[in-house]
């Protein structure tokens, strides 16, 4: 009889071992997933229309159809992933336009990264034209290593690398080429 339990208890515990090993799956995806934080904006904008203003002036209007904010990550930023249209002002109101398939505003810098088919014109048939293209916002400051058109009422260049100021006053340029003219 003692032979029977044996076998009987045997043969539960093999059963209850089996039962236990395929029953509980082991999904190992979801064990990382636990130690995952997603990635994700705290705000999120459709067809964005913002007027930033300076004593009451408005120094800039930015449009844009998709707006995503990352402010509450270690290093905040806004991406505009949909691109942007952005109307510059001065203090005379002069304005400069630019448009990017592609934008990200960095927080802690001021600085804004643009891409894609990037265009900055003024009310003086000034144009530059280029695939990526950083803006200083504190200094109002344009530049780029990248390569570049720049068109002016006085002729076309094309280069690699360039910065200048947001009204085109003042141009620093590498590596170019083409005819404009000067007066001298």
């Amino acid at each position: 009889m003692t032979l029977f339990i044996r076998y009987t208890i045997k043969w539960i515990v093999t059963v209850f071992a089996v039962t236990l090993f395929f029953g509980c799956e082991s999904n190992f995806k979801e064990i990382q997933k636990i130690n995952f934080s997603e990635f994700v904006p705290s705000s999120d904008a459709d067809k964005v229309n913002l007027k930033y203003t300076d004593s009451g002036r408005i120094t800039a209007v930015l449009v844009s159809s998709k707006m995503l904010d990352y402010a509450s990550v270690n290093f905040p930023f806004t991406e505009f992933p949909k691109g942007i249209d952005v109307t510059l002002y001065d203090k005379k109101e002069k304005k400069t336009f630019i448009r990017s398939n592609y934008a990200i505003s960095f927080k802690g810098t001021s600085i804004i990264d643009l891409q894609g088919k990037v265009k900055i014109f003024t009310e003086q048939g000034q144009m530059l034209e280029t695939e990526q293209l950083y803006f200083d916002q504190k200094n109002e400051w344009f530049f780029t290593e990248r390569k570049f058109k720049f068109t002016d009422p006085k002729g076309v260049s094309n280069g690699q690398g360039i910065d200048f100021s947001k009204d085109f006053k003042v141009i620093n340029s590498q590596k170019i080429t083409g005819e404009v003219e000067t007066n001298e």
